[in-house]
């Protein structure tokens, strides 16, 4: 099996929600790309898991020659990094490692513990392994992570060169629009509350967060123009099931009438959770918003920070419940994902109204 293969079966795991811990991180993650690059993994001289710092452990240490970390790499759940950085400059520190990773399987932060500036401005790459190319993963991991690498030095060379090069300025320049675009199409649940609280300092009202995502929506939509008239050609039968007429969904050949889209949300999890014993614990291991949870064990665990918002949620399961405080698009995001996690395909298994 070639690098190729191995991220694309590691991007369907992810997807599918099947690395559930640290530990599942590690060993279907983390120690395969390490094999894939020519590590030898059952070396503990040069593959230390759990290589102890004073009191501390960091959970693997890359080392060259062997004993001596020249890597050090912490994992974590995913969607779980938030504030992990500290800890990992606290370790890089005691280790006197070149480099510095914190992962967790599907975001991938290279530091450089020694450059100037903010924990954040040490950080000179970012990979997330389902947004980017699989070329440009493997390329990238061979450059910074790659055995033969780091053993000759290149891999540091390679990593100063591009912390200091202005090409990553431009490469930040061009990604800006394409980044606002994104977080525009994602509307996080975190953008629309400041949206939201915004007006609500200017005018006194606060906006439905529908209302936010309608306005959010229209920024994306281009400047019309004038489309050049094309001959009309009779459409071809459409194989796509038929819309909903009304709000609800169908899931699996069967359908449901709700009388909102939180209740088409929250029936939707419910259904999947009840058909599958593992669908909550594979959803929680993907990642969801930038800082909320979609589901969560507890109330508070879905808005962080926000306990005014925890009566804002729903039971879908004994002891799981799921946030209700969200738009029209965002809900289409969230059961894009739980497809994604039960292998089901949206608009076909899953069809849903969330109304107009």
């Amino acid at each position: 099996m070639d690098f190729k293969d191995h991220i694309s079966e590691i991007q369907k795991s992810i997807r599918a929600g099947l690395y559930t811990n640290e530990a599942s991180v590690s060993r279907g993650v983390v120690m395969r790309i390490f094999q894939a690059l020519n590590w030898p993994i059952f070396d503990t001289s040069i593959v230390r898991p759990e290589y102890p710092l004073e009191s501390l452990f960091v959970d693997y240490a890359l080392c060259h020659p062997p004993n001596k970390p020249a890597i050090i790499l912490e994992v974590k759940d995913i969607g779980k990094l938030e504030g992990a950085d500290t800890k990992l400059f606290e370790y890089a520190f005691h280790a006197g490692a070149t480099m510095a990773i914190l992962t967790d399987g599907q975001q991938w932060h290279f530091y450089l513990p020694s450059a100037r500036g903010s924990i954040q401005e040490r950080r000179f790459y970012k990979l997330d392994l389902l947004e980017r190319d699989i070329d440009e993963i493997i390329s990238c991991f061979n450059r910074y992570l790659g055995y033969d690498q780091v053993c000759s030095g290149k891999a540091e060379k390679e990593a100063r060169a591009d912390y200091d090069s202005q090409s990553i300025l431009r490469d930040i320049e061009s990604n800006l629009p394409v980044a606002w675009r994104k977080i525009l199409e994602e509307q996080d649940s975190i953008l629309i509350d400041l949206i939201s609280e915004k007006v609500a300092d200017l005018c006194g009202y606060k906006p439905e967060p529908d209302t936010v995502s309608l306005f959010l929506q229209k920024q994306l939509r281009p400047t019309f123009v004038e489309p050049t008239p094309i001959p009309r050609v009779a459409p071809k039968p459409s194989t796509r099931p038929e819309p909903l007429s009304q709000i609800g969904f169908i899931l699996r050949g069967k359908q449901y009438i709700a009388r909102s889209a939180k209740e088409v949300l929250v029936e939707v999890m419910k259904n999947l959770a009840q058909s599958d014993p593992n669908f909550l614990n594979r959803f929680v291991s993907r990642k969801h918003g930038r800082s909320r949870r979609y589901i969560g064990q507890s109330k508070n665990e879905l808005y962080p920070g926000r306990p005014d918002l925890a009566v804002l949620s729903e039971e879908i399961y004994p002891g799981w419940w799921v946030g209700t405080n969200y738009s029209k698009n965002n809900i289409r995001i969230i059961l894009e994902l739980a497809c994604e996690v039960a292998g089901l395909t949206f608009n076909s298994d899953l069809i849903v109204n969330l109304g107009d």
